[in-house]
């Protein structure tokens, strides 16, 4: 349920959230909610309000330092639902452009899968398979080319090398600024 509570002046809407499960208050701070308090249940209101006045400085410090990390993020909400949906839709889209940009490097690889992953865009392991998050589709084009070929070029090279970074320059000239843009998405369960 939301709430509000004034600290050090300022007016703060918060989540209270009740848990059978919790043992202690707790608190963190959300891009989407904001703070978010979850308390064991049964508990006393009066003593979460004590509470964030006592860590009102926290509160502050962290809200504020999330509202400059989300200022011009894309986010890009993702659910089981989704990607059980979507995700052969995906794996087949994927497929092509890793056919497509493989054509070129003439790599050898395994299998192609695809991943419900929160923070990895993709990656490759030491045995060639090459796996994908499918919230890629949502990315520009540009942007998912440049994860296909760099999972590409590590079949090759299984680091960040300049041997590694020449290889994908070959294909995605542009690298270093659409790599730059993939910071701007937010993966959020939702």
């Amino acid at each position: 349920m939301k709430r509000e509570i004034i600290l050090n002046g300022q007016r703060i809407t918060y989540t209270l959230r009740q848990s059978r499960r919790a043992r202690h208050l707790r608190m963190m701070v959300d891009p989407d909610e904001g703070l978010v308090v979850v308390v064991p249940s049964p508990w006393f209101e009066r003593f979460v309000e004590k509470f964030l006045q006592q860590k009102s400085s926290w509160i502050l410090k962290h809200l504020h330092r999330m509202k400059r990390q989300m200022e011009g993020k894309t986010v890009i909400r993702h659910s089981k639902e989704d990607y059980a949906k979507n995700k052969e839709a995906v794996l087949a889209h994927i497929t092509k452009r890793v056919e497509f940009f493989n054509s070129l490097y003439k790599f050898s690889y395994n299998k192609i899968s695809l991943r419900n992953q929160t923070s990895l865009w993709g990656s490759c392991t030491r045995t060639g398979n090459l796996q994908f998050n499918y919230k890629l589709i949502h990315l520009p084009p540009a942007s998912l080319d440049y994860v296909v070929v760099h999972e590409i070029c590590h079949l090759r090279e299984h680091n960040h090398s300049p041997r590694f970074w020449r290889l994908v320059e070959k294909v995605v000239p542009d690298y270093k600024a659409i790599r730059r843009s993939l910071h701007n998405y937010v993966m959020k369960e939702g």
